[in-house]
């Protein structure tokens, strides 16, 4: 057991000025800390003060890291206080910040792992230094290349994976003691952070091809056997990797792309709870998709995959569906598609004005699409003609502009509903405010990925899951779209992140129900709540020694 500086340095064990008299006694740290013993209640209140105290969102992030880096019990307790408070901070659109100033605001590298592409024969030895004996269940990994709407943003990017765990355990209550934020250092593509002197990361360009992949391959053997229970979580990887790297592990191990899944899994469970408003039928949709990269894809293999569960076949299915990217309207003939955009690209011969199909809002006057995504980091894309031509064709437009952040949305959630007379079915991919309109409250779903990935990260670790397959996806998501209220006048497409933790533990059972019923779990489970509850963490001080 720890004593000592040791054990106040340790963030997993130390409790600060909670630590009884007979405690501080015990472990040697007797006149180490201010005589008044605290509960972590008072703790909780004195903490939340110094973080009100804050001027700006970055400083109060700073902080809550510093609270993080000294006492993890202590900052999930306060962020379950202040969940909804503190989401934007600890992760999107705070973290963005906090990623462009990396470099610069430095302190702690808060228990990740790095990993550097120049020496693979490190990366055994650097995940076990990091995770120093604990009994790791969940990986966040991120190489950093498709950052947010930002990019490449090279080692900085571990901020990504350190805030997608915190959201996992103050979410759905996963061990922070069984979680490792990884960071793939690959290099960067970015002179801003090449030329920068304070740059922490590889100063030279993305390794890729042959070598990376490699790399890649030796991370996962050696993650999967360090690690045998483990969740692999994908993050922000580009467009050319993240598709290829889950197509090769995602039969093997337990593990999904948040970006092409998790995105995809709350963007379908938005699309099922605006159908289940309007009373239409996925089947009878017609699906745009504005930004054909690794996310929106992802969004349309998902929706894709839904209505052929429903039914439909395949190749029916896929006449429903259209990307569009920078060029327009993808077409079987245009150069650089990627894997992932070829099987959604349509022939010209479908089009008598083909040619003429080169942005957005021609497509839309050409294809009257019932249901429209963004995710192109194009602001203000959804102009008022188009939404108005969308609008014009059909009585409940589902129109979702994820970009993020705020200053690459597609379009604002107001201006959705006035052009649309109240009639569009909104789902943003950051929160937006009620809009009143006619006399209306219309709330506005948040699609983000937080509604999503905790309950499914917790239902697979409660499962002891094998793979991560379409059923468990699809069941999740319909947990998710069957939470909204659809009586309500104004009601929102996708449940509120005020109540992320009650339907983490909804998502969480599907989910490991889901798993049981296909015999993907490694241990028997008789008691699918029992089992859940188990896994659940919850931020109390115990005993040092049980």
């Amino acid at each position: 057991m720890l004593k000592g500086l040791n054990l106040l340095n340790n963030p997993f064990l130390n409790k600060g000025t909670a630590f009884t008299k007979e405690e501080r006694a015990k472990y040697g740290i007797t006149g180490m800390l201010p005589s008044t013993v605290q509960t972590l209640e008072q703790q909780s209140v004195q903490a939340y003060g110094q973080y009100l105290s804050k001027q700006t969102d970055l400083e109060k992030r700073i902080f809550l890291m510093n609270l993080f880096n000294t006492n993890r019990t202590l900052f999930y307790k306060l962020m379950g206080e202040h969940l909804v408070e503190f989401m934007p901070v600890v992760y999107d659109p705070v973290v963005a910040d906090s990623i462009e100033q990396y470099n610069e605001i430095f302190l702690k590298p808060q228990d990740a792992a790095f990993l550097s592409i120049d020496e693979p024969e490190n990366i055994k030895a650097s995940l076990e230094n990091a995770a120093d004996g604990r009994d790791i269940r969940l990986i966040v990994v991120t190489d950093a290349e498709g950052i947010l709407g930002m990019g490449d943003w090279g080692v900085n990017g571990v901020d990504i994976a350190i805030g997608k765990l915190m959201v996992y355990t103050a979410a759905a209550g996963i061990n922070p003691a069984q979680v490792l934020p990884v960071s793939i250092d690959a290099g960067t593509n970015n002179k801003e952070l090449l030329n920068n002197p304070l740059y922490l990361g590889n100063r030279h360009e993305r390794v890729e091809g042959e070598t990376y992949y490699e790399f890649i391959d030796q991370f996962v053997n050696a993650a999967t056997d360090l690690f045998p229970e483990l969740l692999l979580h994908w993050e922000d990887f580009g467009r050319g990797n993240a598709a290829t790297i889950l197509e090769k592990y995602e039969d093997k191990i337990t593990t999904f792309n948040d970006d092409i899944q998790g995105t995809g899994i709350v963007v379908l469970a938005g699309v099922l709870g605006g159908l289940n408003i309007s009373g239409e039928q996925l089947k009878d949709q017609t699906i745009l998709t504005f930004g054909a990269g690794t996310a929106g894809v992802g969004i349309a293999n998902i929706l894709l995959d839904e209505m052929i569960r429903q039914g439909v076949p395949e190749e029916e299915a896929r006449t429903h569906f259209y990307q569009v990217d920078k060029q327009g309207l993808l077409f079987e003939d245009t150069e650089g598609l990627t894997p992932g955009q070829i099987p959604f690209a349509r022939k010209r011969s479908e089009f008598a004005n083909h040619a003429e199909l080169t942005n957005l809002e021609a497509v839309v006057k050409a294809i009257h699409p019932t249901i429209m995504i963004g995710t192109s980091t194009q602001p203000g894309a959804f102009t008022e003609e188009i939404v108005k031509e969308m609008a014009a064709h059909t009585p409940r437009p589902i129109i979702m502009p994820l970009s993020n952040p705020t200053k690459l949305a597609e379009a604002k959630a107001q201006d959705l509903i006035e052009w649309t007379d109240g009639k569009a079915l909104v789902g943003t991919g950051i929160p937006a405010a009620d809009v009143e309109y006619n006399g209306v409250t219309y709330q506005i779903g948040q699609a983000n990925n937080a509604l999503m990935y905790p309950g499914l990260g917790l239902g697979l670790i409660a499962s002891t899951a094998t793979r991560v397959n379409a059923e468990i996806i699809s069941q999740a998501s319909r947990a998710l779209g069957g939470i909204v209220d659809v009586t309500k006048p104004g009601a929102a497409i996708l449940p509120p992140v005020a109540k992320i933790t009650e339907f983490s533990q909804i998502i969480a059972e599907t989910v490991a129900k889901s798993v049981v019923a296909q015999g993907l779990n490694r241990e028997e489970i008789t008691d699918i709540k029992a089992a859940v509850e188990a896994a659940k963490w919850v931020p109390e001080y115990n005993d040092l020694e049980k």
